[in-house]
Formats: C-alpha cells, structure tokens, sequence
C-alpha cells in the first residue's frame, strides 16, 4: 500500500470541510428547490430537505436564524434559501447551513399572514360572537400607536372636535420593526390591568406590507384577543387588512374613521337633545291644557259654585232613600204576617181542641190518649176531656163493637 502517512476518518472529514468552506461561491449561495421532511425540534433548530427533480441536500436552520422567519415553513413548499455549504464531521456528510428562507413565488409575508390567519381563524379569534359592542358614550378613551406620526395628530384632533368631554390616554409605542408587536402587545396589556380607558384603539398611518407588519404579529392578535376592554382596529388606509383588524372587536378603515367610531358627534348630540326637549316640551303642554280644562270645567260644576247645594242634595236622596226603605219594609211584614196567620189557621184546624169544639171529646189515661177499650177493666179510672174541662171517670163495664 503507497502512501506517505494513513488519516483516520475524522481527519479526511475535517479536511473535505476545509476544502469546501474554502470555496468562495460555496460560504454565500442562494438555493431554490422543495423542502421535503421538514422538522422542528425542541431545541429551536429546524432541519429539512431541500430537493429538486434531480437531486436532494440536507439542510439545516438554526435557532437563532429560525426565529426572524416571517413565515411556517411546511414539506412541500417551494422556497429560496440563502446560506452555506459545508460539512458535519461526525456524519461525514455536507449539507447546507441557511440564515434565510423565503418563499417563491408568493411573498414571504404573504404567505405568513395566510398561515396566521388560518390557524387564528381555526381557533376562533375571528368569531363574531365573541365581539363586544363599542361603548356609545365613552368617557376615557386610551390610544396605542406612534406618537410621532400623523395618525395620532388626526386621532385627537377629531376626538376633541367631536366629543371634548372625553379624556384620551395615548400610550406610545414603536409601530414598525422588529420591538414594535413587543411594544404593541404590552400596551395593550397594561391599558386591560389599569382599566385605562373604556375602549382602545390600536393602530398606525399607511404603508407597505412590511411597514404595517407589526399588526400582522400572532403577539398582537393574542393581546387583543385577550383583551377586556373592546379594541378598535385602526391600521393603514381602507384597502389595507391585517390580523390585528379580524381579531379586533371593531375595524376602522382608517385612524381617523376610528375616531369617528369610538365617539359620538357633539353636536349631532345636541340636535338630538333639543328634537326630545321640543317633543317633552308639546307633550307638557297637551298635558296641561287638559289639566287646565279639566280644572275650568270642575270650577264651573255647581258644586263648586255652591258646596251646600251638592249637601242639600245628598239629603234629598237619603230621605228618598229612607222613604223606600220603609215602604219595603212595611211591604215585607205585611206579607210576613199575612203568611204566618195562614200557617196558624192551617195548625188551628188540626188542633184536637177544635175537634173538642164540636161536640167530640178525648179518653186519657196517665196523660196518654185512648183509641181501644181493650186493655181496659171494670174500676179503671180514665180521663175524659172536654171543650170546657176534664171529667174523672171509673170504668163500670166495657164491650168492644164487632167489626163490620
């Protein structure tokens, strides 16, 4: 075997990853092909595969570089991605080493809202039923935005022209870069935990996608979500959506419009007030031309003219009243008497005194009445009642009459 000297294999590797990170072209590449097996790992670190119809590299993101992706990469997306090739010694394998990644085709930021938009959607941050109502009347409104930029000169200057009476909190934060939905989110946060107003608006001026980004943040979306004050949605111009106005419980077109929304108009409120005071004020005066005419015609009556004569003429009914009180009176012993006379006529003529009246009379014996000889003997002593006294009898003899 020829051969100055033998390497061991870690050496060989260490050698080809000299040879290759020596290449120029190899240390700064952009690549474009399809991510295939595609895994985050808890670590932070997100490894794949990039391939094409000819071929496949491993590839691999760490954690730090992972965490600015603006997107979720998933197997099957078509992306470009920026690195270096290099080898892994242990494995004895290259594979590229990306810092960024982003997606063909449709941009990168596009591609991350319809993500975040989808699962926030699937869990119901957008439900409509969840949505509280603006409140009418506010009396502290708290606003998060830029305090530099025109929105928030636009925001207070209609607040103050529309609804004066209200108090507005501005609780500054940065709007764009990388600290802004850190800052956003906070704020809202802190105005929920200090009840800072009765309704909060959140928003910035327009711009591009990426200006407006902080808005598309899920930190954001999870703080107005979680938000118990309702939240309005002020970002960029009307064509302009972010995540942040789907999730919110009102979304303005624009700070301005959101201004308008949050408060009434003073002095729509004014010509509403003084249309109810005409219609009280009508409604009192109908009011006290019946009272009044109802006083006049009392005031006429005659007993007002004269409280005797109503007195006099109360007398009058009651000795009306008194006079057919005893003629139904009268009436009703009259025929009380006529019907107690008739019931002792009719007791009269069963009453054995009068039967004693024509002639008959009645045997007793120890008070009770006879009606048969028989039980009866020579010497008994009986009773014999007449119409003017009683006789006392002795029986001398008895005979009973045959019967027909």
């Amino acid at each position: 075997m020829q051969s100055d000297r033998v390497y061991s294999v870690s050496e060989i590797n260490q050698w080809i990853k000299q040879l290759i990170e020596s290449d120029r072209r190899l240390a700064d590449v952009y690549i474009k092909g399809e991510l295939s097996n595609y895994k985050i790992y808890p670590s932070g670190h997100h490894y794949f595969t990039l391939k094409d119809e000819n071929g496949v590299l491993k590839g691999v993101m760490f954690r730090g570089e992972a965490s600015k992706l603006v997107f979720r990469p998933e197997s099957g997306m078509k992306v470009i991605i920026r690195g270096r090739i290099s080898v892994y010694p242990r494995d004895g394998l290259y594979q590229l080493y990306a810092s960024e990644m982003i997606a063909e085709g449709a941009g990168a930021l596009y591609l991350a809202f319809e993500q975040l938009k989808k699962r926030l959607g699937d869990k119901g941050y957008f439900d409509e039923s969840r949505k509280r109502p603006i409140p009418k009347y506010p009396q502290r409104i708290c606003i998060i935005t830029s305090p530099a930029g025109a929105a928030v000169r636009d925001m207070l200057r209609i607040l103050r022209k529309r609804y004066p009476v209200c108090e507005v909190i501005l609780l500054p934060v940065r709007v764009q870069g990388e600290e802004a939905p850190g800052e956003i989110a906070y704020a809202l946060d802190y105005a929920n935990r200090h009840g800072l107003g009765e309704v909060i608006i959140a928003g910035r001026g327009g711009g591009s996608m990426e200006d407006l980004w902080a808005f598309n943040d899920e930190r954001v979306a999870e703080a107005i979500y979680c938000s118990a004050i309702p939240v309005i949605s002020a970002v960029g111009h009307e064509p302009d959506f972010t995540i942040s106005d789907f999730v919110a419980d009102l979304r303005a077109a624009t700070p301005s419009n959101a201004a308008e929304l949050a408060v009434p108009d003073m002095k729509e409120l004014y010509i509403r007030l003084n249309t109810i005071d005409s219609r009280i004020r009508a409604s009192l005066d109908r009011q006290m031309k019946f009272l009044r005419q109802r006083y006049s015609n009392a005031a006429g009556s005659r007993v007002m003219q004269d409280p005797m004569n109503y007195v006099n003429d109360m007398r009058m009914q009651l000795d009306a009243a008194e006079n057919m009180f005893k003629i139904y009176f009268k009436r009703g012993i009259a025929g009380k008497r006529a019907a107690f006379e008739q019931m002792a006529a009719a007791l009269d003529a069963l009453s054995p005194l009068a039967v004693l009246g024509r002639g008959y009379s009645i045997a007793t014996r120890e008070g009770r009445a006879l009606t048969s000889v028989k039980g009866m003997g020579k010497g008994d002593k009986l009773e014999l009642r007449l119409t003017d006294g009683v006789l006392d009898c002795v029986v001398e003899n008895q005979s009973i009459l045959k019967e027909q």
